[in-house]
C-alpha cells in the first residue's frame, strides 16, 4: 500500500509427517512450484517492504527456497515447536526493526493470493490494530469460529471450547492475521501459555487486542483460497484449484483450449496472443509460448519457449533450454534439450535433437539423432541455415554441418561438413538374387514336425 511499510512473517517450520514424506511439507510442488513459493510470490514485495520466513532447526533446504524465491528474505530458525505465536516471536529482530504492517502467513497454504494479502492490510489503514482472515467452511467442524460482533472481532473460539450456538457459525479462522506494526510486538508478547499444551496460539491476539481497548476486525475469503496443506490428499484438492485458477486465467487472457479440463500449466506460464491449446498438454515451470502458436495434443514441455506462429506436437516433448524460432515445427514423437532451432525450422518426427544450434530454415529428417553424450560428456551440434539432414542420420559430436549442407539418409556423420556439401555416408548396397527363396526352402525342409 502506497506510504505504508510492511513486514510479512511467513512461517514454514512444520515437519509435515503426515504427508508421508522425507521432503519437508512446504517444498511440495503446486502448479510446479513449492507450497512455500507460491506463498511467497503472492506476499507483499516492493521496496516498502521486508519478509521473514521461520523455518524449523534442520531445515536448510526450506531457507534455501525463501532465497531463491525471494531474494529479500531473512530467515529465522524456531527452535521449539510452541505454538504459532511462539514462531512469530522466532522473527522478533524483524518485527523490532519496525513497520507499519506486519502479516503473518503460512508456508503451506498455496493458494492465497496477492489481493488478499492487500485486503488484509487495509483495515490497519483505518485504525484496526489486528485483522484475522476468515472464510465459509462448508464443515466447519474442527475450525477455530469467528466471533463478531457490530462488525468487529471479539473472539475466535476453538471446537472444543464452543457452545451449541457458537458451533453453528461457519465462518472459521484461516489462520493468517496482520497486525498494526505500532502495537504488533506488545499483543504478541502478551500472549501467555494457559493451555494444556503450554503452547503459545496467535489465535489469542484478539482477547488481548479487547484488552487493550483496541479494534480487531475480519476478512473475508473463500475457503479454497486458505486450504492448508498437511496430507498428500489435499495436495491434490490444491493441484485441482489452482490448475482451475490458471486455467480461467488463460482462457480470459485469450487462450484458446480445445478440452481445458485436460491442460496442465505452471503458476508462471505466459501466452502471447492467439495460443491454441490441444487436449492433454503439460506444461511445466518456466514456459513462454508467443502469439499464434499451436500447442497440439498429448506434448509435454518444461523451461521451453516457443516464438511466434511455432507448432509443437502432438505426441511432442519440448525439455529445459529449448528454443523455438517464428514458424519452427516441432512433430510427432520429436524430443529436444538444450536446442536452439530458429526460425522456419523443420523437424516433423521421431526425432532427437539436444545440445544443439540449427540454423534458420533448416530440415531435419525422421529419425535423426544428435548424438550428443559420450558417456561422460555433453557435446554440441551446430547445423547451419537451410541444411538438410535426411532420414534416420546420426549426427555424432562435436561437430558441425555447414549452411545449405546436404546429409544423405541414413548417415553416421563424425566429421564436419562445408556450406552446400553433400555428405552420404552409407555402405553400398550388396544384392543376393534368389537368397530369400532359397533360405525359406531350407528352413522348411529342416523344420521337425511337432509332437504332442
Amino acid at each position: 500500500m502506497t506510504g505504508r511499510t510492511c513486514l510479512t512473517i511467513v512461517l514454514a517450520a512444520g515437519e509435515g509427517t503426515r504427508m508421508r514424506s522425507s521432503l519437508p511439507k512446504v517444498l511440495h510442488s503446486v502448479a510446479g512450484q513449492t507450497l512455500l513459493a507460491n506463498v511467497l510470490s503472492a506476499a507483499p514485495a516492493g521496496p516498502q517492504t521486508s519478509l521473514a520466513v521461520v523455518v524449523g532447526p534442520g531445515y536448510e533446504a526450506v531457507a534455501k527456497e525463501a532465497m531463491r524465491v525471494r531474494p529479500d528474505a531473512t530467515t529465522f530458525v524456531q527452535r521449539e515447536r510452541l505454538g504459532t505465536a511462539h514462531a512469530v516471536l522466532a522473527a522478533r529482530e524483524a518485527i523490532a526493526r519496525g513497520a507499519d504492517d506486519i502479516v503473518i502467513a503460512f508456508g503451506d497454504t498455496p493458494l492465497i493470493s496477492v489481493e488478499t494479502f492487500a485486503r488484509m492490510r487495509a483495515p490497519l489503514q483505518a485504525g484496526a490494530a489486528l485483522s484475522v482472515l476468515g472464510f465459509h467452511a462448508a464443515d466447519p467442524t474442527g475450525y477455530g469460529r469467528l466471533i463478531v460482533e457490530n462488525g468487529r472481532l471479539t473472539a475466535i473460539r476453538e471446537q472444543a471450547d464452543a457452545s451449541a450456538e457458537e458451533r453453528r457459525i461457519t465462518l472459521c479462522n484461516a489462520g493468517v492475521m496482520a497486525f498494526d506494526g505500532k502495537t504488533a510486538l506488545r499483543i504478541i508478547d502478551k500472549i501467555g501459555n494457559a493451555n494444556s499444551k503450554g503452547e503459545y496460539y496467535l489465535t489469542d491476539a484478539v482477547a488481548i487486542v479487547r484488552e487493550l481497548g483496541l479494534t480487531a476486525t475480519v476478512i473475508e475469503t473463500s475457503e479454497d483460497e486458505v486450504r492448508g496443506i498437511n496430507t498428500k490428499a489435499q495436495l491434490a484438492e490444491a493441484e485441482q484449484v489452482m490448475q482451475a485458477r490458471l486455467r480461467k486465467a488463460a482462457l480470459d487472457a485469450g487462450v484458446t483450449m480445445v478440452a481445458p479440463e485436460t491442460v496442465f500449466l505452471a503458476a508462471d506460464t505466459t501466452f502471447g496472443k492467439d495460443v491454441t491449446i490441444e487436449p492433454y498438454v503439460v506444461i511445466g515451470p518456466g514456459v513462454t509460448i508467443a502469439d499464434g502458436a499451436v500447442i497440439h495434443a498429448f506434448s509435454h514441455l518444461l523451461q521451453a519457449s516457443v516464438g511466434k506462429n511455432a507448432s509443437v506436437g502432438p505426441y511432442a516433448r519440448l525439455r529445459p533450454g529449448t528454443s523455438l524460432g517464428e514458424g519452427a515445427r516441432i512433430g510427432n514423437f520429436v524430443e529436444t534439450k538444450a536446442a536452439v532451432l530458429e526460425a522456419g525450422v523443420k523437424v516433423n518426427h521421431l526425432t532427437y535433437v539436444g545440445d544443439a544450434h540449427v540454423g534458420a530454415g533448416a530440415n531435419i529428417g525422421a529419425g535423426t539423432i544428435t548424438c550428443n553424450y559420450d558417456g561422460f560428456d555433453k557435446h554440441r551440434t551446430e547445423i547451419g541455415a537451410g541444411a538438410f539432414v535426411g532420414s534416420n542420420s546420426s549426427l555424432v559430436a562435436p561437430v558441425k554441418i555447414g549452411s545449405g549442407a546436404y546429409i544423405g539418409s541414413g548417415s553416421v556423420v563424425t566429421r564436419n561438413v562445408p556450406d552446400d556439401a553433400l555428405v552420404v555416408e552409407r555402405s553400398e548396397q550388396s544384392v543376393r538374387e534368389g537368397w530369400a527363396k532359397r533360405f525359406r526352402e531350407m528352413k522348411l525342409l529342416n523344420r521337425k514336425p511337432k509332437t504332442g
